[in-house]
């Protein structure tokens, strides 16, 4: 090595996930790639008197976590609205909402975010007239976890002019009582979008997800920086839980320049992958801006080469796309695309060498989408196109071998399923068949068949906490029958968090890796994860996180 390097990681155990050198003691880093790995002795030997030295102190060192699935942007504003995970009842969560209305006295509208389904109690519907009693002289609205429902008052739907109703995109409802009036029940993101608008970022946060496009009338400069502020403060969060790159699930070019002034600006933390979102009523024509983004941002921290679609909603509202109705109605669910549109999409996408991201969480969705890629197969040819279905909650036995068949990964949340620990586990069972559960959440079905898996979390469905995952994944609830076994080994689950994830963002031989050359991503953590209790998992945290070779967390 001509120079000392700039940081060494020493005492720590090293899984390095490079095939040569599974394991050390000790790396170096040098301009922002690493320099050597090897034992603590030699790495120390390397170290000049103006080396940071990082002590591990004998815990896990890794190659930095790559979330492959977060909305970066609404999670990070998220931070700062009430928080109701855990609230049950109307007492309870009557008092939580006018302690923070009165924190916010200038808000458009006040807004919480993880309202479960069941808050009020099993059985009770959440509606308008509960929320009136709950906030009576304020627009109040909640979001559910997995964000495909927001319940409002009347006050907040008199102010996003739908209190009657109004026009919203397929797959999405603005769900009516009797009395012909709004029920305060909004059923995906058209449905909701109006709600967003009066949220303090104007709804630009998740105009990625709702529109796929930038705001109009475009934002402020005020408003530009209002919006980087709240980025930055995700991207700390991030950096806090071992993070160093992130696979957003909306993009619009807003979110892309945003991000790139940042970059611009050194206040750019963690490597952020943003999509093109096609929507179901976008002709193809669209994708020419797919190709504009791509061309515009494609450095190592911001870069475009995915298209992210949805062919569904969720399980617990119903809108989850089944080949069979739900339990007890005649209802299958909502599709979002038709399949010749969404065939299309692929066809389109695949030829201009974009990867596909696809939402589908019922067993219909996951065929249609599993559909469209073998249709973009045939028309197209076999590439290393490395397209992903995200979620797979439903999954029919037919469709299991089609993953490895296809070369399709499946993209997966450990923490959304039932027997992840982080959602109480009644619920979802009660709208599946009997059937249909051996293969709900089979992330290791799905493996053994020769998928590839990665893991992430869909920040801001859940936090966006790295370990909690690993804990879903290593050491799942036991539900018993029909719910099947899908506890993972914990290499596999770190390798489908970094390598993996590096992997299928096609920077495989860049990052991922704990070896000489590759870009200096890395996690330190607080606890050898090997020697901990599975179920103790989620105690462990980063103590210092490195992108680019910078101390973006700890040390």
């Amino acid at each position: 090595m001509p120079q000392a390097p700039e940081t060494v990681i020493l005492n720590g155990r090293l899984i390095t996930f490079d095939d040569a050198r599974p394991r050390a003691e000790a790396l170096a880093v040098t301009g922002g790639v690493i320099a050597a790995v090897g034992s603590t002795e030699e790495i120390r030997d390397l170290a000049g008197p103006a080396t940071r030295v990082i002590d591990a102190g004998g815990a896990t060192v890794l190659p930095g976590f790559i979330d492959s699935h977060v909305h970066l942007f609404g999670g990070s504003v998220e931070l700062g609205y009430l928080d109701l995970h855990g609230v049950q009842g109307e007492a309870e969560l009557t008092a939580r909402v006018r302690a923070a209305a009165a924190e916010c006295p200038n808000d458009k509208v006040v807004f919480a975010v993880q309202a479960d389904y069941a808050i009020l109690g099993s059985g009770q519907k959440t509606n308008r007239h509960v929320l009136d009693r709950v906030l009576p002289d304020r627009p109040f609205a909640m979001f559910a976890p997995d964000h495909h429902t927001i319940w409002a008052n009347t006050r907040a739907l008199e102010a996003a002019g739908i209190l009657h109703g109004g026009p919203v995109d397929a797959g999405a409802t603005i769900v009516l009582g009797d009395d012909g009036k709004a029920s305060g029940e909004l059923l995906e993101a058209s449905a909701f979008a109006p709600v967003l608008r009066l949220t303090r970022h104007g709804g630009r946060d998740l105009l990625g997800m709702v529109t796929g496009r930038d705001p109009e009338p475009p934002a402020t400069a005020a408003e530009r920086e209002m919006d980087k502020a709240a980025i930055a403060r995700g991207l700390k969060h991030c950096a806090s839980h071992g993070i160093t790159g992130l696979h957003n699930m909306d993009g619009n070019i807003y979110q892309l320049e945003l991000l790139a002034e940042m970059e611009a600006e050194g206040s750019l933390i963690c490597r952020t992958e943003v999509p093109f979102h096609f929507k179901s009523f976008d002709s193809l024509d669209r994708f020419d801006e797919a190709a504009e983004m791509r061309r515009r941002f494609h450095s190592d921290m911001v870069w475009c080469n995915r298209v992210k679609m949805f062919m569904d909603g969720v399980v617990e509202s119903g809108t989850a796309l089944m080949l069979q109705p739900y339990p007890g109605s005649d209802h299958i669910g909502d599709a979002v695309f038709e399949p010749g549109h969404f065939n299309a999409a692929c066809v389109r996408a695949d030829a201009m060498g974009l990867q596909i991201a696809t939402h589908a969480i019922g067993d219909l969705a996951v065929r249609r989408t599993l559909d469209g890629y073998e249709a973009a197969q045939k028309a197209n040819g076999l590439r290393d196109s490395r397209h992903r279905v995200e979620h797979i909650e439903v999954l029919h036995p037919d469709d299991l071998p089609r993953f490895a068949a296809l070369g399709v990964v499946a993209s997966i949340q450990p923490g959304h399923a039932p027997f992840g620990g982080l959602f109480t586990p009644e619920g979802v069972g009660e709208v599946l068949h009997d059937h249909q559960i051996p293969l709900a959440y089979a992330w290791k079905d799905i493996r053994d068949s020769g998928a590839r898996v990665i893991f992430s979390t869909d920040w801001p469905v859940i936090p966006v906490d790295v370990m909690p995952s690993v804990k879903a994944a290593v050491a799942p609830l036991d539900l018993g029958a029909p719910w099947r076994n899908q506890a993972q080994g914990l290499m596999e689950t770190l390798e489908s968090y970094t390598a993996g994830n590096a992997w299928v963002e096609f920077n495989e031989d860049r990052k991922g890796r704990l070896k000489p050359g590759m870009m200096a991503d890395i996690a330190v953590m607080s606890h050898d994860l090997e020697a901990m209790e599975p179920g103790q998992l989620d105690q462990a945290r980063a103590a210092a996180t490195l992108c680019r070779g910078n101390l973006t967390w700890g040390g």
